[in-house]
């Protein structure tokens, strides 16, 4: 019974923080970041921004930014230009859980993110990804085309 309970509250206790919509709507309006990495806070409560990459930033910078044995939500604005010759842009969620990563991590993260991810309005695509082989540019490319 116990364990069903604390189930429970891990799917829906976890808040979000008013600054990570703020932040993603910056990235999707205003063009002000290329990516967004969230983290749960460290008392489990709610979720929140750990760091942003400004518009020049490029895709290398936004792996750098995943931490290796953690996990996190990401959300990174795909530039590409169409056939037609359009300049498009995607966004991406990523549900960032590491394999190396802890078990309450990764069972919390998974646990949440449709809670999280119900607060992010335009998100185009969504990946889950375990190693950095998983989340690859050209992945990000051949969906957004």
């Amino acid at each position: 019974m116990a364990f069903v309970r604390s189930r429970a509250n891990a799917s829906s206790g976890i808040g979000v923080a008013a600054e990570c919509k703020q932040t993603f709507l910056e990235l999707q309006r205003k063009k002000s970041h290329r990516y967004v990495i969230f983290k749960i806070d460290d008392k489990g409560k709610e979720v929140v921004v750990d760091k942003t990459g400004s518009s020049t930033e490029s895709f290398d910078d936004f792996m750098d930014s995943l931490p290796e044995s953690d996990c996190r939500y990401a959300i990174y604005d795909f530039d590409f230009v169409t056939e037609e010759n359009c300049q498009k842009s995607k966004i991406f969620f990523v549900a960032w859980s590491p394999s190396i990563s802890r078990i309450r991590a990764k069972m919390l993260y998974a646990t949440s993110k449709e809670r999280f991810r119900r607060e992010l309005d335009g998100v185009h695509y969504e990946i889950q990804a375990t190693d950095p082989s998983e989340l690859d540019i050209e992945l990000l490319r051949d969906r957004a085309h």
